[in-house]
């Protein structure tokens, strides 16, 4: 039977944090918190992917209500035992098609996650599904990386991203399928540990073909949260998508 927290059951939940220790920092939350409190102005967040809280808990504490949809109840339990955890309130179910009461000013999709979503009809459920909760003129961010694949010469299909003493990582990529999977290889107490994730990368063009599916326009594309210009150079893209004001 499947792990009903998927990729993030209770071992990943429990060095989560850890491990990513560099999103968690003031450099890489306060601006993406800044832009969405702006967005959100007196309304409310909906985070799609709420996991631990790195965005949802400090976007509350600046007063603005959060409510999360997450599949993982063992991401969301570590979220709700920190401090301010109980004010965030969590659908448990698949944010692709989960839908939960009322409407939102800004609706986010924060650190790649919308590669978890493996295809691309739920790529697009997903577009449809934030475009539903928000309000007229509300907005849907996605931060996500832009494809790797200028990294890869003729003929290979792996990108290393990680070499320590005791942790390795790789992702590999099928450029036919548009699909890539992340693996990890970890030494802990002298006993190796491997564990792999699939996603689905996505273009910035074809985002903005799922937006206007569901009804949505581009307002703006910024290499990351503190709104640089986005170019052919960049790793990243934030992009802000919204909901006309009339139908």
């Amino acid at each position: 039977m499947d792990d009903p927290d998927g990729h993030f059951d209770e071992h990943v939940a429990a060095g989560y944090d850890e491990a990513s220790a560099e999103m968690f920092a003031a450099d890489a939350v306060e601006p993406a918190v800044e832009l969405l409190a702006e967005l959100a102005g007196d309304g409310r967040a909906l985070e799609l992917g709420v996991g631990t809280g790195r965005i949802a808990l400090p976007l509350a504490e600046r007063g603005v209500e959060v409510h999360g949809i997450d599949m993982s109840r063992t991401m969301v339990a570590r979220m709700h035992a920190k401090p301010g955890g109980d004010a965030i309130g969590v659908t448990i179910g698949d944010f692709a098609a989960t839908r939960v009461p009322g409407t939102f000013s800004v609706v986010y999709l924060v650190f790649n996650t919308i590669m978890n979503l493996t295809t691309q009809d739920a790529q697009v459920d997903c577009f449809r599904n934030a475009a539903a909760h928000l309000d007229p003129g509300g907005a849907f961010v996605i931060e996500v990386g832009v494809p790797e694949l200028r990294r890869l010469p003729p003929g290979q299909d792996v990108v290393p991203f990680r070499a320590g003493e005791t942790r390795w990582g790789f992702d590999v990529y099928d450029v036919a399928a548009q699909a890539m999977s992340s693996h990890h290889i970890e030494v802990v107490d002298g006993r190796g540990e491997y564990r792999s994730f699939s996603f689905r990368y996505v273009w910035p063009a074809e985002l903005d073909l799922m937006a206007r599916l569901a009804g949505l326009r581009l307002r703006d594309r910024w290499d990351g949260w503190t709104r640089e210009p986005f170019t052919s150079e960049s790793a990243q893209h934030v992009s802000v998508w919204e909901k006309p004001l009339t139908g």
